[in-house]
């Protein structure tokens, strides 16, 4: 399951590809908001029959109609993009499947259900080897024409920008940038023989599909989008991305962003454009300055917004203990942990060791 179309039918095809590639006998499905009824109704069928089945698509994997014959893994890609009810909704469709989240930021509320209900993690701490890390700057409006320069110095490579915007139409009550007017200023800065395409998510799927698919051919040098291209866009040839006001979005959004270069074996680069000079901003902006590293993000994302419910639903937020603290005592916590895991494994029973067993809080 993943939180877009686009991201969907990537792995549509990323999984058609291995199939082909290493001969299974298995077919892959595609099931999304856009799915056209015909289409969706022999899909629906399949996936209610046919136990050699991959079957990939976003939301509508969840939906009450969608009977599955005999799933035995749920992969929710991208987690952090959906809530918490989603991802248990997607894992109950099955008889006791394995489950597997995935994400390149984990979100506060993530990191400390990690700590506390024994979730067992895999990190992927390192690049491989054709990579070479990001870098990146934090800049100021007076620093515009330098980004520009830049941009133009890697299209001159033969390679590709995203600029991203947080809006898609101007509005009176923000003076954030917006991918429509934007691309109208771009192209009264930039040669006439640089090729702009515009991306966000009020467009219709056809259209956002054709201009994604233009830009991983190379067909465009500069993607002006919203966020839809947090998650999905794959394409190593882009080497630079420019995060207009940068200090409207949180740390995990930011790193997801800077995700989408750095995928290649060229050198890459994320700008950010500081538009404000509150200190909340600038520590953020900081962090991200200074580490590609997506867990010790992470980790000052949980000192900035706290945890949330580790059983609950709220995402983010302070938990107050009566005796320790979530963040300096986290290797303690983290040894309770194990010799609780330990005690229960040797026999011991929840009442026992004074937890409540509907939600594993010590009592």
């Amino acid at each position: 399951m993943a939180p877009t179309e686009v991201l969907a039918r990537q792995h549509f095809d990323t999984f058609n590809s291995l199939l082909e590639e290493y001969n299974l006998d298995y077919k892959v499905v595609c099931l999304t908001g856009s799915t056209k009824a015909k289409e969706r109704r022999e899909i629906n069928e399949l996936i209610a029959t046919d136990n050699k089945l991959f079957i990939v698509g976003t939301h509508a994997l969840i939906e009450d109609k969608v009977e599955y014959n005999n799933i035995g893994l749920v992969i929710t890609d991208e987690q952090h993009r959906f809530g918490v009810k989603q991802r248990e909704a997607f894992a109950n469709k099955g008889y006791n499947p394995f489950s597997i989240v995935m994400s390149a930021t984990p979100i506060p509320r993530t990191l400390s259900m990690i700590m506390y209900m024994g979730m067992n993690i895999s990190n992927i701490k390192d690049v491989p080897k054709t990579k070479l890390p990001i870098k990146n700057c934090v800049i100021k409006e007076n620093m515009r024409p330098n980004a520009y320069k830049h941009i133009l110095s890697e299209i001159k490579k033969n390679h590709q920008a995203y600029i991203i915007c947080p809006l898609v139409e101007a509005k009176e009550i923000t003076e954030a940038e917006n991918v429509t007017d934007y691309k109208e200023k771009l192209e009264s800065v930039m040669p006439d023989n640089i090729r702009i395409g515009i991306l966000h998510g009020k467009m219709k799927s056809d259209d956002k599909n054709d201009i994604m698919n233009s830009f991983i051919k190379g067909e465009l040098d500069i993607l002006v989008s919203t966020t839809v291209v947090e998650v999905g866009v794959n394409n190593p040839n882009a080497t630079t991305i420019m995060i207009e006001n940068a200090n409207r979005f949180g740390l995990a959004q930011l790193h997801q962003l800077r995700g989408r270069v750095g995928r290649g074996a060229y050198q890459s680069y994320c700008i950010f454009m500081d538009s404000s000079d509150g200190d909340e901003v600038n520590k953020r902006l900081e962090i991200m300055n200074t580490s590609n590293d997506g867990f010790f993000i992470a980790n000052e994302d949980l000192k900035l917004r706290g945890p949330g419910d580790i059983m609950g639903i709220r995402q983010s937020g302070d938990m107050n203990f009566r005796i320790a603290d979530i963040y300096n005592d986290a290797e303690l916590f983290m040894k309770a942990r194990d010799d609780i895991e330990a005690l229960i494994d040797e026999g011991y029973s929840f009442e026992l060791l004074g937890l409540n067993n509907s939600t594993g809080n010590v009592l």
